[in-house]
C-alpha cells in the first residue's frame, strides 16, 4: 500500500536575498533523507528583486548582465534547470519529499501533476479559470520547448489562465529525494525586468493582479498552505530551519551562491 506522511514541515523564511533563498533550497535538499525525513513545504520571498537562471543557462543569454551589475539587481543560479525568472513582487515555494509522500507518483510528470494541484486548487479559489497547459491547449507542439525565459516556454503542468502562464515551476531529483520550487507573481514585473531583458516575451505570462485576483502575501500564504493540505490529505506543522540546515545553507551561501564563479559560470565548489 502506497503510504501517505500525514504532517509535514511549514517553513516561512520570509523575503530573503537571492542567494539567501537559493542557499536555504540546497540545503532543506541536501540535509533531507528520503527514508525517514519529514517532508517540508517552504514559503518565501526576494528582497532585494533578483533574476535567476537556470541551472545550465548561461546568463548573457537572457539578461544584460553589465546593466544588472550596474543597477545593483542580483544574479542567482538556481539548483534547478529551465530558463530565466525576475523575482519581483511574488511569493515563492519550495517542496522536498520523496514518492512515498506523494502516494507513489514517481515519475517526474506524476509528481508535477501530483504536487502542483495546491497551486490548481488555491487559483481556482481566487476565482480563476486556470488549468494544466497540457489540458488547456489544443495545439501541444510548443509544449517543452526551450527558451531563454521560464515564463516564454510552457510545459505540459504549467498553470495557465487563458493562454497566459501563471507563474513557473522546475524540479530536480537527488539521492532518491524530489525537489520542486515555483514563482507566484502577486504584480507583473515585466515593466521592471524589460529594460535587462535580452528577449521580450511580456504576452506569454500573467501575475495574479492581472488576471484580476489580487492578494497580498500573507493572505496568499494561507489560501496556499490550506489548497496544500487538501491536495494532499496532510497536516502541516510550522517549523523553523534545523540546526543542521543552518549550517549547511551557511556554507552554500558563503562558498557557491555568492561567488561568481556559481552565479555566472556554474562551475560549483
Amino acid at each position: 500500500m502506497a503510504e501517505i506522511f500525514p504532517a509535514w514541515r511549514l517553513i516561512d523564511t520570509g523575503a530573503l536575498g537571492g542567494p539567501e533563498n537559493m542557499a536555504v533550497d540546497e540545503a532543506l535538499l541536501n540535509c533531507f533523507d528520503p527514508g525517514g525525513s519529514q517532508p517540508v513545504l517552504r514559503f518565501y520571498g526576494w528582497t532585494p528583486p533578483a533574476f535567476s537562471i537556470g541551472r545550465f543557462q548561461c546568463p548573457e543569454e537572457a539578461v544584460n548582465t553589465g546593466m544588472c551589475a550596474e543597477a545593483g539587481i542580483p544574479i542567482v543560479r538556481r539548483l534547478t534547470g529551465g530558463g530565466c525568472i525576475y523575482h519581483g513582487q511574488e511569493l515563492t515555494y519550495s517542496i522536498v519529499c520523496a514518492a512515498r509522500h506523494l502516494d507513489g507518483a514517481d515519475g517526474v510528470k506524476e509528481s508535477y501533476r501530483r504536487l502542483c494541484g495546491f497551486l490548481l486548487k488555491a487559483y481556482r479559489k481566487l476565482g480563476l479559470s486556470s488549468s494544466y497547459a497540457v489540458d488547456a491547449l489544443a495545439d501541444r507542439a510548443g509544449l517543452g520547448v526551450r527558451t531563454p525565459l521560464c515564463y516564454a516556454g510552457r510545459e505540459e503542468y504549467d498553470i495557465l489562465v487563458g493562454e497566459r502562464k501563471l507563474g513557473g515551476n522546475a524540479q530536480r531529483r537527488s539521492r532518491g529525494a524530489i525537489f520542486q520550487h515555483g514563482s507566484i507573481p502577486l504584480a507583473a514585473t515585466f515593466p521592471e525586468a524589460s529594460p535587462y531583458l535580452r528577449t521580450k516575451a511580456e504576452r506569454w505570462s500573467v501575475s495574479l493582479r492581472e488576471a484580476g485576483a489580487a492578494t497580498g502575501p500573507a493572505e496568499l500564504k494561507e489560501l496556499l498552505a490550506d489548497s496544500f493540505r487538501e491536495n494532499l490529505s496532510v497536516s502541516l506543522e510550522m517549523s523553523g530551519l534545523s540546526a543542521e540546515e543552518r549550517s549547511a545553507a551557511g556554507w552554500l551561501l558563503e562558498n557557491k551562491y555568492l561567488r561568481d564563479s556559481w552565479n555566472m559560470e556554474g562551475i560549483a565548489p
